[in-house]
């Protein structure tokens, strides 16, 4: 006996919906995640990788380290510090900034071995501490700018009422873990005029990289 188109069309659904749920549900590939591709030639993985966003921001501290013959920092025609040979360091302090990203800031530049071992002959040997060389800090939220259309934006430093503080908490950690005569500093927020001799020229960029 012939079945009707309405007991075909039934019959259909029901197995259709048989077939569905044998169907694992769909999940959106994460970063990090390893994906098996099989085709009739080959097997390959493909590790899912986040995209780049354009214009992405750094969420860190970050300092511009400059070794220097000498360097110096005048406000208002007066020079307020000055050091011979060491590190001229620029520090941008980001609105998330916390004591991590500082204590990680300190503990690399102190260690970073940008000098000549004249006794062994290495160009990239020394710290500026194994040196007894002295460090210039200047604070600068520039390092944080960014241009909407040609206008520079500030925006993502942190506020001038919180980082003047933290800036001095910085500077108190470099004299803590260094020799206290060794480290200077700028004026904060002030009109600053730098002057320095850079050696080399070596000049390196530093972020903390959200070490919590």
């Amino acid at each position: 006996m012939r079945k009707s188109n309405s007991t075909q069309r039934f019959n259909d659904k029901d197995e259709l919906k048989m077939q569905l749920q044998l169907v694992p549900p769909c999940r959106v590939p994460r970063v990090g995640d390893i994906h098996r591709i099989e085709t009739s030639t080959s097997t390959s993985t493909v590790t899912v990788r986040r995209r780049r966003r354009r214009n992405a921001v750094t969420t860190a501290m970050r300092a511009v380290v400059q070794r220097v013959a000498s360097a110096s920092v005048e406000v208002e025609g007066r020079i307020v510090s000055e050091i011979g040979p060491g590190l001229l360091v620029l520090v941008g302090i980001h609105d998330s900034d916390s004591d991590a990203d500082a204590d990680y800031i300190c503990r690399k530049v102190l260690n970073m071995r940008l000098f000549p071992n004249e006794n062994t002959g290495k160009a990239w040997d020394h710290s500026v501490m194994q040196k007894n060389y002295q460090v210039l800090l200047v604070s600068q939220f520039t390092l944080y700018g960014f241009l909407k259309g040609n206008k520079p934006d500030f925006h993502v430093a942190m506020a001038p009422q919180r980082a003047k503080p933290f800036y001095a908490s910085l500077v108190d950690r470099f004299r803590n873990a260094y020799n206290s005569d060794a480290i200077k500093d700028g004026v904060f927020g002030a009109m600053m005029k730098v002057d320095l001799v850079n050696d080399g020229p070596v000049t390196m960029q530093l972020d903390s990289n959200s070490p919590n």
